[in-house]
């Protein structure tokens, strides 16, 4: 179902009678404000902004990670305000946003004028969904040789974002999931990227290719500063379907004592499955205790 304000104010509504009914729910796990990526509500943001940014905050959201009005199309309409007008109507919504997903091409070919947006903004971290979308050559199995070569420019950026006071932030999605000669493409990525720069987001669903985050969490420890939360169930035609958080398979407990360990600075709910399913996740997360 598409994700409109009335849907997203009535899930929102939902969420806040369950709070409501037992105040003693006053914390999430981490003590961090409860995050919201908006890439499931791409489709109405471009349209209805304000509307959205409301159903998120009446939600009970309040952070959001954007994703780049210049690299992203579904979030281009942003790019009509300027970085303090738009800092200013999420504060006005009731929401705070500190970081948001840049295309590669946005990162390697206008590294400065994007951290200068990112800084005017108040952003504090510059994330990217993948190394590989828009650098590997088409039609060519990826090589050793190109997990170097945009892991070079990755690092050349991080540098350049963390002059500016910026952390770069690595995603794991898509190339990143997959192998070169037996070997994890996201392994070798972390082995070369500059761990004094360059930071890591952890995303859930990736359970699914085998990534265990308890694993990452322990093996690099304090590289990693996000996470993206996603929950599922495995139906009777083995494929998956994401719910609310809480209600599948994954054990959020034991994911977010180890993020704490890690010292997960942020971590945002991402259902791109039912946008609507987003709100259904915060009385979870209130209850949650680590």
């Amino acid at each position: 179902m598409p994700m409109t304000r009335r849907s997203f104010l009535t899930h929102g509504a939902a969420a806040a009678v369950a709070l409501t009914a037992a105040p003693s729910l006053l914390a999430d796990p981490l003590g961090l404000p409860i995050g919201c990526q908006t890439y499931p509500v791409r489709s109405s943001i471009n349209t209805d902004f304000a509307g959205t940014m409301k159903g998120l905050s009446a939600a009970g959201f309040q952070t959001i990670e954007l994703c780049s009005p210049f690299g992203y199309r579904d979030f281009s309409s942003l790019a009509q305000y300027k970085p303090q007008e738009l800092h200013k109507m999420l504060s006005d919504y009731g929401l705070t946003c500190i970081s948001a997903h840049f295309g590669t091409g946005e990162l390697f070919n206008q590294a400065e004028e994007r951290i200068a947006w990112a800084k005017e903004f108040g952003l504090t971290q510059m994330a990217t969904a993948s190394l590989g979308f828009g650098t590997m050559r088409k039609g060519i199995p990826p090589t050793v040789d190109d997990v170097n070569r945009i892991t070079d420019l990755f690092n050349i950026f991080a540098a350049k974002a963390h002059d500016a006071g910026l952390v770069a932030v690595l995603h794991n999605e898509g190339f990143e999931t997959t192998s070169i000669d037996g070997k994890r493409v996201y392994d070798m990525e972390i082995e070369r990227l500059d761990p004094t720069t360059v930071k890591l987001q952890f995303q859930v669903s990736t359970m699914q290719n085998g990534f265990d985050p308890l694993d990452y969490f322990a093996r690099y420890p304090d590289r990693y500063i996000s996470m993206h939360c996603q929950d599922w169930v495995v139906g009777p035609d083995g494929k998956a379907k994401e719910v609310p958080l809480g209600k599948g398979v994954v054990d959020w407990k034991k994911i977010f004592t180890a993020a704490k360990k890690a010292h997960i600075k942020n971590y945002f709910v991402e259902l791109e499955q039912g946008a609507t399913l987003m709100p259904l996740s915060i009385p979870f997360l209130k209850s949650l205790k680590v």
